[in-house]
């Protein structure tokens, strides 16, 4: 892990970022490409990953003055892992708890609209709730925001859905 950023939905002017100095010299190029950042540059200028996840910790933790901290990703099996690792491995605990838990957005569209695996991917769930213009450019702070505003919507759309006696399937 590179970067990590973390964004609160429903509240966009909440974000957080930093890089990573990698802790290893095993790396996939093609991954590093599709970052868009600069490895030298990492190992010269980021913060070592203790200082890193040291302050993404101090920044969750910061959020339980508006309610409690829950990790959300898409895929969060993907993106849980390697957070919770790092979080274990360099603070020693996870501000989202001991399994580091959280909501996968896939899974809870799919509880929410009934639909098949196939149509719960992020671009199918943007187009429904029609934030098409919204990128995803792999840079993990933007990324994070991107995922804010589409989990956002997807809490608006279960509200409305649920305020107007609706099925909540589409």
């Amino acid at each position: 892990m590179i970067s990590l950023g973390m964004a609160v939905a429903g509240h966009p002017e909440l974000s957080f970022y930093t890089e990573i100095k990698p802790i290893s010299e095993e790396f996939d190029p093609a991954a590093l490409a599709v970052s868009g950042l600069d490895r030298d540059h990492l190992i010269r200028n980021a913060p070592d990953a203790t200082q890193a996840m040291r302050a993404a910790y101090d920044w969750v933790n910061s959020l339980r003055k508006i309610g409690r901290p829950v990790f959300l990703a898409a895929p969060a099996v993907w993106d849980g892992m390697f957070v919770h690792w790092y979080f274990m491995r360099y603070v020693g605990t996870s501000p989202f708890g001991a399994t580091g838990s959280g909501v996968d957005l896939r899974s809870y569209w799919m509880g929410l609209t009934g639909c098949e695996w196939v149509e719960s991917r992020k671009g199918k769930i943007k187009y429904a709730l029609n934030l098409e213009g919204l990128p995803h450019t792999h840079h993990a702070g933007e990324d994070a925001m991107e995922l804010a505003q589409v989990f956002t919507a997807v809490l608006k759309h279960r509200a409305e859905s649920h305020s107007a006696g609706l099925p909540q399937t589409e």
